[in-house]
């Protein structure tokens, strides 16, 4: 392909909008434009490297038996009412109304048509297992979109669905898809890691993650030299044993804190630690007020909380509420008297407390030398912070280290979660109804590319992995007015094609220097010079990964570069 007549427009500068290295390179190297908030065009070099992509994956799923098939983007707002996930979605579900008024939505996933498609068409033991799958573009109205095609509102996934008769079954093909989902991001040249995870609104009873890493990703993941990895929203917060706090004494004693709301300011006020804290926080769920006490030093994740309570629409008390609950402003609310009725819910490190300093729910006042279960009672212990580096590991007990990344696939096992609130199921040996058990399993495809960008790149540009790279090899003939040079780069370009390799021609009239530039910045793996020393018999092989680069004969060139796209 000849440079001077495709659609690559790079540029120089640092695109303003660009938060992390994928989005600023992807927009500089042409790869993608922006249409509007969220929503990107991939221009002929960024759909080069999703077809490559695409067709790794294609291969993994149908080496494990799982058939591509396509369903419907536009559905029937009702899918979702009968599986019962429509508030779940909340306002990331896109929806519209037809020419007769009939509400429908942008698929975001597809659990709901295919548990259609099982309830109608498998009727018999005699069907399952089955894996089917799908790469099609989802739509989820992500209220801040950014990081590019990373938290995007339109994107591409590949989507797989499994139904079984047994759990024995469904364990063998979930194991089967980790398998296939190891090789796909081990083709594609990447360092990743599989994460237990949490389920979110997907559900199921276990999931995990696969997160390439790199420095810049949004996922922060806690893994330890044993082997046991977890993604930071499902880790479990375990510290050293040892207690919290100071000895527990006779009785609490009321402290003035005049203008300390804050954790940081009432530790500094009091001369203590802020793990001697216990801040309480307090939610409305349903029709009840919930304190939930998590240790000062700690921050509540709100996954967690909303899996605890079963709410997703729980919410923070305003001001105002929190003022008319207990009788102080924001930053002075404690478990102590708190209003007949109001639930207390304590994070599993509240157990080490021997004593704690909480809010007095009096304005510029706290209690010191409280004791859980003498002062106050706790109605459940549950896991409500977030993990962090240092906690220990549930398998071997040593501390975790944590890293970040890109989530690039989750699998899940489902249960009957949707079998059952959808009615499908199917006839056993015995002719007996049983619902189907479910796995499904994700996989960015766009989301891959960016995060290959996350973890190959450099102070030039993008460092692509040979098996993703929208093009093997660029040919650059230093300059083009010369016909011993042009004429040599061409003749190359017709012996690759010979052996199947399409390279890129850079045949555009620009300086050697603006053409280096632009080869690093689009990140084919291998640069092939065509210049002063072509009259010497000689030409350039450069490798952008390695930055290495030699000198090789002419006659030797063609076949020596087939040799390394090829090993």
């Amino acid at each position: 392909m000849r440079w001077s007549k495709s659609c690559i427009p790079t540029f120089k500068e640092n695109p303003a909008e660009a938060e992390i290295p994928s989005h600023r390179l992807m927009l500089r190297a042409g790869l993608i434009r922006k249409l509007t908030s969220g929503v990107y065009t991939f221009l002929p070099l960024g759909l080069r490297v999703l077809r490559r992509i695409e067709s790794i994956v294609r291969e993994e799923m149908n080496a494990i038996g799982c058939q591509e098939m396509l369903m419907p983007v536009l559905h029937p707002v009702e899918i979702y009412e009968e599986s019962r996930r429509l508030d779940s979605f909340g306002p990331e579900l896109f929806k519209l109304r037809d020419g007769r008024d009939r509400l429908f939505a942008l698929g975001p996933t597809h659990e709901e048509v295919i548990t259609m498609i099982a309830r109608d068409d498998m009727k018999s033991y005699r069907a399952l297992p089955q894996c089917l799958y799908q790469i099609l573009i989802k739509f989820r109205d992500e209220i801040r979109p950014r990081y590019g095609v990373v938290r995007a509102r339109e994107f591409i996934m590949k989507d797989a669905y499994s139904f079984h008769r047994t759990e024995e079954s469904l364990e063998e093909t979930y194991r089967a898809m980790e398998g296939a989902y190891r090789r796909i991001i081990e083709r594609c040249g990447l360092a990743y890691r599989m994460v237990e995870a949490d389920s979110g609104y997907i559900g199921g009873n276990e999931s995990h993650e696969f997160v390439v890493l790199a420095g810049n990703g949004e996922s922060t993941i806690l893994s330890c030299a044993c082997g046991y990895a977890v993604n930071s929203e499902r880790a479990a917060a375990r510290e050293r044993s040892g207690g919290r706090g100071a000895p527990r004494g006779e009785a609490y004693d009321r402290v003035s804190t005049p203008g300390a709301a804050t954790v940081d300011e009432v530790a500094r006020f009091l001369s203590v630690s802020p793990r001697e804290i216990v801040k309480t926080l307090l939610y409305r769920t349903g029709d009840r007020t919930v304190a939930v006490l998590v240790p000062g030093d700690r921050d509540l994740n709100d996954i967690k909380l909303v899996g605890a309570l079963g709410d997703p629409r729980i919410r923070f008390l305003e001001p105002a509420e929190i003022e008319a609950a207990t009788g102080a402003p924001v930053g002075f609310a404690g478990p102590v008297g708190l209003p007949a009725g109001t639930a207390i819910y304590a994070d599993h490190l509240v157990r080490d407390y021997a004593s704690m300093i909480v809010g007095a729910n009096e304005r510029d006042a706290h209690l010191a030398g409280v004791v859980a279960g003498r002062d106050f009672t706790v109605e459940r212990f549950e896991d409500f912070v977030w993990a962090r580096e240092g906690d220990r590991c549930p398998r071997c007990g040593e501390p975790m280290e944590q890293s970040n990344g890109l989530e690039v696939g989750h699998i899940f096992k489902l249960g009957t979660k949707y079998s059952e609130a959808m009615a499908a199921s199917f006839l056993d040996e015995t002719g007996t109804s049983r619902h189907f058990i479910m796995g499904c399993y994700g996989f960015g495809i766009s989301r891959m590319v960016a995060a290959a960008i996350e973890q190959r790149h450099d102070a030039e540009g993008i460092v692509w992995p040979a098996a993703i790279a929208p093009f093997p090899i660029v040919i650059l003939p230093v300059n083009v007015h010369d016909e011993l040079i042009r004429g040599a780069a061409e003749r190359f370009e017709r012996e690759l094609a010979d052996q199947g390799i399409e390279a890129l021609l850079d045949d555009r009239d620009l300086g050697a220097g603006a053409k280096f530039k632009d080869a690093d910045l689009i990140g084919v793996p291998l640069r092939l010079t065509i210049g002063k020393k072509l009259k010497d018999g000689m030409v350039e092989l450069y490798d952008r990964a390695s930055r290495h680069a030699e000198e090789i004969p002419v006659p030797e060139a063609a076949a020596r570069i087939v040799q390394r796209i090829r090993s």
